[in-house]
């Protein structure tokens, strides 16, 4: 498997390895697009006063798919800007269109980026135990149900039906890690398949082609092959946790600690804006993501945009590097408690 890991690691480091909630999509623009508004004269009562800050400028990652629904939110009603202006300070936010993992962590390393807002924990892993700076500074979502095994073939019944078969999907995502747990559960490995590196777009489709036996998708492509009548192998439920991340640097961290109290303030407003105003949460991301509000509905039944880092994401953040440990993504086993800003 020596092998392997380098073939992983090298494909891993020029940005296969996509987010899984993140990483559904393909494109890697990193277009940057701005928003400001004027500082209020009057504070908000309990607000902090960032009016010494010297950050003007925030840049985040701003993804779409396959169902962000705070990064639609946030952007669609300017809430960063707005909680800094409350707090006395007008800051500039830059957003990064950044869709690969891999992508996304090099550009926090570099500096290009100060906030990675919604990155998968593979990707988060990975880059720790290279030696990268990154914290995780609270959680963005969970979907476990969201992530799927689909196959045209209505006798895929089981991880044992897939013995021989050709699988594609993203390696070192979520994704990766579900086929591998299902796999274990006939004990099984990838080496009793034929499974093929491929985008999410590429293996959906591939498997409308006929070309690989089953695709693993998420968000929106699952949906599509649910309503196209394919056969559901499997979801990620007990096979993955799906956990997607905020995360910095500990140095920016540690420089902005006031401002990134705000950040998470804003955070919090946003989840409470989406529970308080259901329908026109679903009317906004429908038509950002050019889909149906009852396909909106149905996939945001699946995630979980609880902010605060339970004890269970502590587990699955360690689940993720065992897994990536177990497959030879990383060389060696990785403590993931020192990941979390405490």
């Amino acid at each position: 498997m020596k092998l392997a890991r380098k073939v992983l690691t090298a494909t891993l480091a020029v940005g296969v390895m996509m987010t899984s909630m993140v990483g559904c999509g393909s494109t890697n623009s990193t277009e940057v697009t701005t928003e400001t508004t004027e500082t209020e004269s009057q504070e908000t009562e309990g607000a902090t006063d960032l009016s010494d800050s010297t950050l003007d400028t925030l840049t985040i990652t701003h993804v779409t798919s396959p169902l962000n629904v705070p990064s639609i939110i946030q952007k669609n009603n300017n809430v960063f800007v707005d909680e800094f202006s409350k707090n006395g300070k007008t800051i500039e936010v830059k957003y990064a269109e950044i869709t690969s993992g891999a992508d996304q962590t090099q550009a926090l390393a570099s500096g290009d980026v100060d906030i990675l807002y919604a990155v998968g924990g593979t990707s988060v892993v990975l880059a720790a135990a290279n030696g990268a700076d990154i914290k995780i500074l609270n959680m963005y979502s969970r979907s476990p149900e969201a992530f799927c095994l689909y196959s045209k073939d209505e006798t895929i019944k089981s991880a044992e039906d897939l013995r021989g078969k050709t699988v594609a999907g993203p390696v070192g995502t979520n994704l990766h890690q579900l086929l591998v747990a299902y796999l274990e559960e006939a004990n099984m490995t990838l080496d009793d398949i034929n499974y093929v590196n491929m985008s999410i777009a590429d293996a959906k489709a591939a498997l409308d082609g006929g070309s690989v036996d089953a695709a693993l998708v998420a968000g929106p492509t699952a949906y599509k092959s649910k309503q196209q009548g394919y056969n559901l192998v499997t979801n990620g439920k007990g096979l993955t946790d799906a956990v997607i991340a905020v995360a910095v640097r500990e140095d920016f961290y540690n420089e902005y600690k006031e401002e990134l109290e705000v950040f998470m303030n804003a955070q919090a407003s946003i989840i409470e804006y989406i529970n308080e105003n259901h329908d026109e949460t679903m009317e906004i991301v429908a038509k950002e993501l050019d889909l149906d509000k009852a396909a909106v509905e149905e996939m945001f039944a699946q995630y979980d945009f609880n902010i605060e880092v339970t004890e269970e994401d502590y587990k699955a953040f360690q689940n993720v590097a065992d897994f990536m440990y177990e497959t030879e993504m990383i060389e060696a086993p990785f403590n993931t408690d020192e990941l979390f800003i405490k």
